[in-house]
């Protein structure tokens, strides 16, 4: 538990860092890393790392995805770029069909691919009007959903989850996920008012940080799903107490494409 704390203690403020403080091509940079190492993690989960042609092809595509919606996502580059990965993923099996299986083909696809493109709308969050308040609320509503749920489920878990995916989640930890959720957009929306003269939108923070907690929540179970086919606990060892880069952004993942929609129809702060 300490490691973990510490871990968030540090992680936290470099976060916050990069999104507020930093140039915006530093955002793209960072995700480009972190993509890479899902790219690595997933593999490894599913066995398929050892298949270095596909590392190599879904890293490289998850590093530029980054920076396709950096330089405002031209389609016709995005297919192209597609377009190259199939093809070499297509030569790759038909030339090695006794080593590789459509199982690694599809998982170095979602690695390389899906993905990196969901975790990366933040770069088009970070495009938007006063993108410095939006493109922090996935990692609020993430983080301090996790956070609450385990808390919650450590003091009144009583009823399990989903014990096939995650035996030490419970109905309670969710519920206070949902509660923190909720209270950590509120409580964010009054920091940006008070702190930096916004006018929040209550209604709509508290209604995203209900949905979003309803995300996070998924997306940690999808993930949990994954590790549980493969026979691992944790995607890595990168942070302790967490363990790798998908067991910290697994619920980011799903929060982030989610913010970048709710955005492009719904007002949270007026200036």
């Amino acid at each position: 538990m300490l490691s973990r704390v510490l871990v968030a203690v540090v992680g936290i403020p470099l976060i916050v860092a990069v999104l507020l403080f930093c140039p915006p091509v530093c955002l793209p940079i960072v995700l480009c890393v972190l993509n890479v190492l899902i790219v690595y993690e997933l593999l490894w989960a599913t066995g398929a790392l050892k298949q270095k042609r596909l590392v190599v092809y879904a890293g490289i595509l998850a590093a530029l995805v980054p920076f396709w919606h950096y330089f405002d996502g031209n389609i016709v580059v995005f297919v192209i770029a597609v377009f190259l990965f199939l093809t070499l993923v297509a030569l790759d099996a038909v030339t090695s069909a006794e080593d590789v299986t459509f199982e690694q083909l599809c998982m170095s696809f979602f690695a390389g691919l899906v993905a990196p493109m969901m975790l990366s709308t933040l770069v088009l969050i970070a495009d938007e009007e006063h993108s410095k308040f939006l493109v922090l609320l996935p990692f609020v509503s993430a983080f301090i959903s996790d956070a609450f749920a385990l808390f919650a489920g450590m003091l009144f878990g009583k009823h399990k989850l989903a014990p096939k995916l995650s035996p030490k989640k419970t109905i309670e930890g969710s519920l206070g996920g949902f509660v923190g959720s909720v209270l950590g957009c509120f409580v964010y929306g009054l920091i940006v008012e008070l702190a930096f003269g916004g006018e929040a939108d209550y209604f709509v923070l508290l209604l995203y940080g209900l949905l979003a907690s309803l995300l996070a929540q998924i997306g940690d179970l999808f993930f949990s799903y994954i590790k549980r086919e493969y026979g691992i606990k944790d995607y890595g060892k990168l942070l302790p107490g967490h363990g790798g880069v998908l067991d910290r952004f697994d619920s980011v993942i799903f929060c982030a494409p989610f913010t970048f929609i709710m955005v492009h129809y719904l007002t949270f702060f007026q200036f």
